[in-house]
């Protein structure tokens, strides 16, 4: 049986190795338990009511926009802003956050590199650890990788902004449990990224940036704008630190860009359509028989 390491009442099912220690630090492991005691459970019923409205799609009731956010869709109002690193977003790239591929894609001539936790990797632990060591290390600028043949591959210096996409609502992190339950695996993505990385981010000119995948409400937006702001106050951060762009990559999003934008203004930089998931959602969804 493999041992189980209780705290606060997080259990985690693989044994604390030196990497583990480095990153599942007491303070890591406090934010990470307040984050699920606050969000998990309403990430639960966010998670119901995907199935409730995908049960009123099967019955024939398709995606429309709601007429009690009508005012949001006709009224001005303005997102707060956007960082001057994140202004000009012309090229964006996105892949595995392996180490090599981590450094190569730093070095492109490109604007962004977005470090992928949703669809670029597998969520093993030993993974999950080892990427966000590689993140921690990039953000510092200490990363580096030596291949079979010696050649070295290090940060140049400067290198593309950095985001990372944590995983989607409907991804459980079987590794962690909370009472008994798979604690949501963005949850630790954003814990444990933004906890070892946010004070350098924030010294360089830079800050915590966020990919938000696959959301299929406003009410999804709510949430993350929720886990922001008590980030930010629990660290006596600027409201906007932290800031996100949301993927549009359901069918059911696109008849609520106005309310995601809305709900999300003090964080949220621009909305980005993901091609692919969009395709099978709108065939699940029944616009395509």
């Amino acid at each position: 049986m493999d041992q189980q390491t209780v705290i606060n009442e997080l259990t985690f099912l693989q044994p604390f190795g030196a990497p583990e220690k480095q990153l599942l630090t007491p303070a890591a492991i406090d934010f990470l338990t307040d984050l699920v005691e606050q969000f998990a459970g309403p990430c639960d019923v966010l998670l119901n009511a995907r199935v409730e409205r995908q049960l009123q799609i099967d019955q024939g009731i398709l995606p429309d926009f709601m007429p009690e956010t009508i005012s949001i869709r006709k009224d001005d109002w303005k997102i707060q802003g956007i960082p001057a690193d994140l202004l000009d977003r012309r090229v964006e790239i996105t892949g595995p956050v392996e180490r090599k591929m981590i450094i190569n894609a730093l070095n492109a001539n490109v604007k962004v590199f977005m470090a992928d936790f949703d669809d670029s990797l597998s969520p093993a632990w030993e993974k999950l650890i080892e990427v966000h060591i590689n993140l921690r290390d990039a953000v510092n600028g200490t990363i580096s990788f030596i291949n079979k043949q010696g050649k070295v591959y290090q940060l140049k210096s400067d290198p593309a902004v950095l985001m990372v996409r944590v995983r989607g609502l409907h991804l459980p992190e079987k590794h962690i449990l909370y009472r008994g339950k798979a604690i949501p695996g963005a949850l630790l993505d954003f814990a444990l990224y933004f906890f070892h990385n946010y004070k350098k981010l924030l010294e360089k000119g830079s800050g915590p940036y966020f990919y938000i995948p696959k959301l299929e409400s406003y009410k999804e937006d709510q949430w993350w704008n929720e886990v922001f702001s008590y980030t930010e106050e629990r660290y006596g951060l600027s409201i906007g630190t932290i800031k996100a762009t949301v993927l549009i990559e359901t069918l059911p999003a696109v008849f609520q860009m106005d309310e995601i934008l809305y709900y999300l203004r003090n964080h949220i930089v621009g909305l980005n359509c993901g091609r692919w998931d969009y395709i099978f959602s709108y065939i699940k969804t029944g616009f395509v028989e």
